[in-house]
Order: structure tokens, then sequence, then C-alpha cells
């Protein structure tokens, strides 16, 4: 499994040429650490009396960045598994009558993982947009890198919805997922506002 890899490893197999894990895998990684950041802070924050009014906020923010790391990280493998049934789609010969019905199927397939990755990511950015109130002075600089690190992932992860819904011949099931994955990537705005926010204090506090 490519989760199982070190970083170096997931690093070199994503360098290399072969076709997963790629960007899809890489989205949802990239997702993963945006959240495991917001876990991050959440942990600095958690009983620390400057911050006891947010304690029970705290702790549904730690679940939930919790929650979404995890489900991001499985979804890295969920892509790059959809691949194979849709790489063996398009090696059927183009003559072959089942050709168009099978590779209708792999394409749907292979929506799953980035559309849900653009769910998981949305959910993070709303954590990290609330850790900007509640979450420790000390750790504002690692909220607006999980804010960057997310709006990233989000728009990477929203190419790979994309890229497959416009090689569908099913336009009703394509538009449908084009208009949830159009609502989904509104949240890079956000994303970036909380980055500005945090950048605003970080440079206001140096000068």
């Amino acid at each position: 499994m490519i989760v199982d890899e070190t970083c170096v490893g997931f690093a070199e197999q994503l360098a290399s040429k072969q076709s997963t894990p790629g960007g899809g895998a890489a989205a949802a990684y990239v997702g993963a650490l945006a959240a495991a950041l917001a876990s991050m802070v959440g942990n600095f924050t958690t009983g620390k009396q400057r911050y006891a009014e947010y304690e029970s906020d705290i702790q549904r923010i730690l679940a939930e960045a919790g929650r979404i790391r995890e489900r991001l990280i499985a979804l890295v493998d969920e892509d790059a598994q959809a691949f194979a049934p849709l790489a063996a789609a398009y090696a059927i010969p183009k003559e072959d009558p089942a050709r168009a019905d099978v590779l209708e199927a792999a394409t749907k397939g292979a929506i799953v993982a980035p559309l849900e990755m653009m769910r998981q990511i949305s959910q993070a950015i709303d954590v990290l947009d609330e850790l900007l109130t509640c979450g420790s002075r000390m750790l504002m600089s690692d909220v607006g890198c999980g804010a960057a690190l997310a709006a990233g992932a989000l728009r990477a992860a929203a190419l790979s919805v994309f890229v497959n819904t416009r090689a569908l011949a099913d336009r009703s099931f394509a538009d449908a997922v084009d208009a949830e994955a159009e609502t989904l990537l509104a949240h890079v705005g956000r994303a970036d506002a909380v980055y500005v926010t945090v950048m605003e204090r970080e440079r206001g506090a140096s000068s």
C-alpha cells in the first residue's frame, strides 16, 4: 500500500514513470497534512488556562481533525486503486462494443475518491478557520500553513474530478458531480482568507 511508504518512498514513487500514485494521491496526502496541522494546534491549545473557554471546542476540533486526517490518508490508496480499472478500460480495443460501457463505469469509479477528498478537505478548512479564534496564538503560523496546504489540495483534487467528468457520456451524472465539486471548490476562498489573516498578523507583529 502506498500509505505504508516512508515520506521519501512516497516522493520517489510519485516522481517515477508510473501512473500511480499521481495527482489525486498527492492531493489526499497534502490534505491530510493540513488536517494534521489543525490537530497539532489543538493539541498545544488543550488544557491551557488562557483558552479554557474554548476547551470543548478544541476537543471537538481534535476529534474532527483526526477523523479527516485518517480518511484522507485512506484516500491516497483508494485513488490509486481506482486507476487500475480505468487503465484496463482504456486498453480495450476501440472496436470492442463493450468498451464504451466499461470505460464509462471505470471513469465514474475514478471520480469517487477525488470528490470525497474535496469533501474532507473542505471540512479541514472549516476546522482551520475555527482555530483562528480558539487556537493558541503561538501557533497561528501553523494554522496559516494548514490553510495554504488545504487550498492547494482542494484545487488539485478538483482537477482529478473535472478531468473525469469531462469524459463521461452520462452528462446528467457529470453535471451533478460538477455542481457539487464547484460548491466544494469555493472553500478555497475561505482557506485563502485564513492564510491572509495569519500572514497579516505575523507581518504586523514583526513590523
